[in-house]
């Protein structure tokens, strides 16, 4: 029932079909070789004419099937692996034409209904295929290019609009946490609350958090926050407002009037003729302390903020300038605080191992240590927003015990005290979702959580965890001290 071409050229597969027939799901080249004895390098080049040619025919979600005898791939998975210029580096060859290599096994040709193998040296013999590996590549996602975006939000009761940072133009308004939202960051959410809800009564926040924040934060490096200024030109007048007319009032990324003292903290000089700055939320602490101000809490009732926030830092796998946050906030009466603060961990510790348990891999130790037994740059800047709440702090650390991807003693969250008059301690614990989904579905950088690619959120059905499966195996790595690509 199969329609058989035959003399068909590999590397010019679309000449030989009509562009209604250029859609193939799967592509198959069991064992390619030049002929005779061509060397590696002849086979590499006809690898990559290949791969150009299937990128012309194949379905956007097809598959290319690669067949290579032991040791000619030149991956990892290759037992004994030769020396990389002495293989078929089928994976770089691969990636010029826009594939990775999402699955490599066995080849086992009794599984292939009629499958006969022959060909060695262009004679009607076989081969050695002992050893042999298929190679399953899919397409990459291009590379994209962003353009500059605005951010149009409500705030003052008007509506305004700011240009964002270039950094985040793609970890803008993503969504994670909302209803319909099945990424593991929401279910890790999820399941955090539940379990804290067998514990504490539960009450979401569910006001509409800006943001953008106002004024200084004291003790904190300019460097570290995304800073936003409002021209006072640009305002709206009163008479507009007035009228409901809804102008857009721009916000752009300029410099203002600033020196910076021995520690780089940054001091505003007066009189710069800037009426208002503006900064990217760096914590939802602030939000939780206004909450205590305005006296809008229930005594025992652990109240639930979550959303994205930003800071700037040095771009390193759990390091990111843009993560999701949890702060849960518990006011008790003054002498209980400690008693809470270890219900909470309790809890935290509890819901983490109930759901790890379904995962296969690496146990999790989770830590709770004073805030002296950690250093600055340990705290993925938790603790540099709010100076004020050191009464008690508590640092929430959690690492794996084996080889695996995590940062030994990477600090989750952190537990703080604050007193509200004579009777009262509010208790607030702030936790990093983005990572505590890394290091509980072993996912190695956290860029890979902000991916668009289906194949990723198709790992985690709504509400359930599992492992992470890479879907690029062994890409090429370069390491130069300065790098650039051509077309």
């Amino acid at each position: 029932g199969a329609e058989v071409l035959f003399s068909v050229d590999c590397t010019k597969l679309k000449d030989y079909f009509l562009p209604g027939e250029r859609e193939f799901n799967c592509i198959y080249f069991n064992f390619p070789h030049c002929g005779r004895k061509a060397g590696v390098v002849k086979n590499r080049e006809l690898l990559a004419r290949f791969f150009h040619s299937s990128a012309e025919v194949l379905t956007e979600e097809g598959e290319v099937h690669v067949a290579l005898c032991n040791g000619q791939g030149g991956t990892p998975a290759d037992q004994p692996r030769r020396e990389w210029h002495n293989s078929w580096q089928i994976v770089a060859v691969a990636a010029e034409a826009g594939f990775i290599l999402s699955n490599v096994h066995p080849f086992k040709a009794e599984t292939i209904h009629g499958y006969k193998c022959t060909g060695y040296r262009s004679q009607d013999k076989s081969f050695c295929i002992e050893g042999a590996l298929n190679h399953i590549f899919t397409r990459s996602t291009p590379l994209p290019y962003f353009k500059p975006m605005f951010c149009e939000i409500e705030l003052e009761s008007r509506k305004v609009s700011f240009q964002v940072p270039q950094i985040l133009v793609d970890k803008i308004n993503r969504g994670f946490l909302e209803l319909n939202s099945n990424h593991p960051v929401r279910t890790v959410k999820e399941k955090l609350t539940a379990e804290l809800n067998e514990a504490f009564p539960l009450q979401n926040i569910d006001c509409c958090l800006s943001l953008l924040h106002q004024g200084h934060l004291k003790s904190v490096c300019h460097s570290n926050i995304f800073w936003i200024i409002l021209s006072p030109e640009e305002s709206p007048s009163t008479e507009e407002m007035s009228n409901g007319v809804a102008n857009a009032v721009s916000f752009s990324r300029v410099d203002f009037c600033k020196d910076t003292d021995k520690n780089g903290w940054v001091n505003v000089q007066e009189g710069c003729h800037i009426s208002k700055q503006y900064y990217l939320r760096p914590s939802l602490l602030p939000y939780a302390q206004a909450i205590i101000q305005r006296g809008a809490f229930l005594p025992g009732t652990i109240h639930v903020l979550s959303g994205p926030v930003f800071r700037k830092c040095l771009i390193s796998p759990y390091s990111m300038p843009v993560f999701h946050e949890v702060v849960f906030v518990c006011a008790v009466n003054r002498g209980t605080e400690n008693s809470c603060i270890q219900m909470l961990v309790n809890s935290i510790k509890t819901s983490i191992h109930s759901f790890h348990q379904t995962l296969s891999g690496s146990k999790l130790s989770i830590n709770l240590q004073e805030a002296t037994s950690f250093e600055t740059n340990e705290l993925n800047d938790f603790a540099a927003f709010e100076s004020q709440l050191t009464e008690i702090q508590y640092f929430i650390s959690m690492e794996k015990d084996t080889s695996g991807s995590c940062e030994k003693g990477s600090c989750v969250g952190i537990i703080r005290t604050e007193l509200v008059g004579s009777e009262l301690v509010v208790v607030f614990a702030s936790l990093n979702l983005d990572l505590l989904a890394m290091l509980i579905c072993g996912i190695s950088d956290w860029r890979m959580l902000w991916t668009s690619d289906t194949r990723f959120l198709r790992q985690f059905p709504r509400g359930r965890l599992r492992l992470f499966k890479s879907f690029s195996l062994y890409p090429p790595s370069y390491a130069h001290d300065v790098s650039f690509w051509v077309p």
